[in-house]
């Protein structure tokens, strides 16, 4: 069977998250076009990565305000995977990764290891259970969950044959960090998908280049640098072969949120 998956490079409008939403809906109609079974955004993409306005932008799973994108996976079909920050049961707040699914149920992937510059506003969260696409177990990882070996290793044991992540990675962590990425995809024989910001957010500026290894570790497609667009992967009888869609979208006009 075929799978084709797909990196979004996108930008987000700070807490703004209808704005961001229908920016999604953009990448999403393309990979759908394109047949994508499973598109994943950058980390914290539904308000982008604002850490002094998460708290008053949480999100949560049965929001109407993603029932855009529950269509759109629905009717493609296809997995959407986006970033937004969540509120558990105690009103501490996590990174999370939510997978709209087909079906229009949403997974919840709650960020593992929080760096020191995100204590102050963020919880460590529990993880979650792998996302199966079709037949293929889809694991998932937010930014710094894949800078600990063992997450990704704790991943492949649990049968994922794709490790997705979501991050916002500048240039002074991209090269150290790819670097960790593409030997897991060859010590642990599974594909990993990085969705990196395009552009400035939070303060940060996103190194860009989103990408695609294959599970030789084997560089299937990248983007270049921080333009926005749709890296796309696609495995047929167990080769890869992959595409870099530049996008030219309207520029944001959304409400800026206060910091």
């Amino acid at each position: 069977m075929s799978l084709i998956i797909a990196a979004a490079q996108s930008m987000s409008v700070p807490g703004d998250i209808s704005w961001n939403v229908a920016h999604h809906l953009r990448f999403g109609t393309i990979a759908a076009e394109r047949g994508a079974q499973l598109l994943v955004f950058p980390e914290l993409s539904l308000t982008g990565y604002e850490l002094t306005i998460a708290r008053s932008n949480a999100a949560r799973p049965d929001s109407s305000a993603l029932d855009p994108l529950r269509h759109l996976a629905t009717h493609a079909p296809m997995t959407v995977v986006v970033g937004a920050p969540v509120l558990n049961v105690n009103d501490e707040l996590h990174i999370a990764a939510l997978a709209i699914r087909p079906d229009g149920s949403v997974l919840t992937y709650t960020k593992e290891h929080i760096p020191p510059s995100e204590e102050e506003v963020f919880t460590p969260g529990p993880g979650g259970p792998a996302l199966l696409v079709e037949d293929v177990t889809v694991a998932l990882a937010i930014c710094a969950d894949a800078t600990h070996p063992q997450h990704a290793a704790s991943a492949a044991a649990r049968g994922a044959s794709v490790y997705a992540v979501g991050a916002m990675i500048d240039e002074i962590g991209y090269t150290r960090k790819v670097s960790l990425l593409r030997n897991y995809a060859r010590e642990h024989r599974m594909a990993v998908l990085m969705a990196n910001y395009s552009g400035a957010t939070g303060g940060e500026v996103s190194a860009g280049k989103s990408a695609l290894w294959s599970e030789d570790g084997q560089l299937v497609a990248a983007s270049t640098g921080t333009e926005e667009a749709l890296v796309v992967g696609m495995r047929q009888n167990g080769v890869w072969n992959g595409i870099v869609l530049p996008l030219s979208l309207p520029s944001a006009t959304g409400s800026q949120g206060g910091s």
